[in-house]
C-alpha cells in the first residue's frame, strides 16, 4: 500500500500542476493546447541546467535539494517565456488558438531533439553524474533516521523515497487556487474569461490579464515538465513526456475547470498511471501476492488503460462540462 500511494503521488502531481496551468490560461480566455510542448521544453531546460551545474561543480550532492529548487525556478521562467509565443499569436495577432497551441506542440520536441543532438551528440539528455534517486530523492538520512530505525506508516509513505517537488507542487496548487478564487487578481482573471467586454468596461485591461494568465500557465507547465522528468524519467529529456500534457487537459475538462475537482481527478488518473507502470510489483495487502500480475493480462492492456479511461470519461462528461464562456475567443474592444 505504501508503494502504491507513493507511485500514485509521483504520477498525479505533474498532472495536477499542469491541469492547473490549463485552468489559469482558460480562465483568462486563452485555450492553452501547448501544455504538452511547454512540458517538453521545461523538462529539457531542467535537465540541461542540472547537467551544467554538475559539470561546473557549482553544487555538491549534499546541496542537491537547493539545486532542485533553483532548477524549478529556471524551468518556470523557461515555460513562461515559451508560452509568450502563444500569447503573442493569440492576443496580439488574434490567431486561432488551437492551431497556435498545436504548432508549439510540434515545435518543442523538434527543437529539443535538435538541441540535444548538438549538445551531446545523442537523442537523450541526462545528468552528468549519478541519477535522480541518488541526488534528489528524500532518504532516511535526510530526516536523521538510522538505517535500522523502525518507521511508521506515515514516515514510510510520505517522507522517505519521495521527492520534495511533490510537496512543493501540492503547496503551489493550493496557493494558486486560493489566489484565483479569493483575491482581486483572481476575480479579474476569471472575468476576462467569462465576459471580457464587461471587464473592460470597469477598467480591467483584458489583454494584460490574458498575458498574465497564459504566462502563469506556461510557468506551471514548465515546472510540471521538470517534475515529470525528475520523478518518472530519471532526470532525462527525450523530447517526450508520455502525453502528460494532453492527459492534463483531460483532467482539467473532467474537473470542470475547478481546482478542487481537478485535484481529485488528477489523483484518480495518477492511480491508473501507477497501475499501468507498476502492476507487476503492486502488493496491495502486503501479503506477498501480486494479484494484477497473476491475472495474466497483457502488459499492453495496462499500458493503454489510462488513455482508454480518459476517452471513456471525456465521452460521458464533456457535455456537462462548462468552459469559460469567452475561452478561445479573441478579444475585440470594438464589440463592447
Amino acid at each position: 500500500m505504501e508503494f502504491l500511494i507513493q507511485q500514485t503521488l509521483t504520477y498525479a502531481v505533474p498532472l495536477l500542476i499542469v491541469a492547473l496551468a490549463g485552468v489559469c490560461a482558460e480562465r483568462s480566455g486563452i485555450v492553452n493546447l501547448a501544455l504538452e510542448g511547454i512540458m517538453i521544453f521545461g523538462a529539457f531546460v531542467g535537465v540541461l541546467f542540472i547537467k551544467i551545474m554538475q559539470d561546473t561543480d557549482t553544487f555538491e550532492r549534499e546541496q542537491a535539494q537547493g539545486l532542485m529548487l533553483l532548477t524549478m525556478l529556471v524551468c518556470a521562467a523557461a515555460g513562461a517565456v515559451f508560452s509568450l509565443l502563444l500569447s503573442y499569436a493569440a492576443i496580439n495577432l488574434r490567431a486561432n488558438q488551437t492551431i497556435g497551441g498545436t504548432a508549439l506542440n510540434m515545435l518543442a520536441p523538434g527543437f529539443v531533439l535538435f538541441a540535444t543532438n548538438v549538445l551531446v551528440n545523442q537523442n537523450v539528455l541526462t545528468m552528468s553524474e549519478g541519477d535522480a534517486a541518488s541526488w534528489f530523492m528524500l532518504k532516511r538520512s535526510t530526516f536523521g533516521f538510522s538505517k535500522t530505525e523502525e518507521l511508521n506508516f506515515f514516515e514510510n509513505t510520505f517522507l522517505v523515497k519521495n521527492y520534495l517537488t511533490t510537496y512543493i507542487c501540492i503547496g503551489l496548487f493550493i496557493v494558486l487556487s486560493v489566489i484565483m478564487y479569493k483575491t482581486r487578481f483572481g476575480l479579474r482573471l476569471r472575468a476576462c474569461g467569462e465576459n471580457p467586454q464587461a471587464a473592460d468596461s470597469v477598467g480591467i485591461n483584458v489583454l494584460k490579464m490574458r498575458y498574465a494568465g497564459t504566462t502563469i500557465s506556461g510557468a506551471l507547465a514548465g515546472i510540471g515538465g521538470f517534475v515529470f522528468a525528475l520523478t518518472t524519467a530519471n532526470c532525462s529529456s527525450t523530447g517526450d513526456v508520455a502525453g502528460f500534457g494532453f492527459l492534463a487537459l483531460a483532467v482539467m475538462i473532467f474537473g470542470n475547470w475547478n481546482p478542487w475537482s481537478i485535484a481529485v481527478t488528477a489523483f484518480i488518473f495518477g492511480l491508473f498511471k501507477c497501475v499501468a507502470a507498476a502492476y507487476s510489483t503492486i502488493d496491495i495487502n502486503g501479503d506477498g501476492v501480486y494479484a494484477l500480475a497473476e491475472i495474466g493480462l497483457s502488459t499492453n492492456f495496462y499500458r493503454m488503460l489510462p488513455y482508454v479511461i480518459t476517452l471513456i470519461v471525456l465521452a460521458f462528461t464533456s457535455k456537462s462540462s462548462r468552459a469559460p464562456k469567452a475561452s478561445g475567443v479573441p478579444y475585440d474592444k470594438s464589440l463592447r
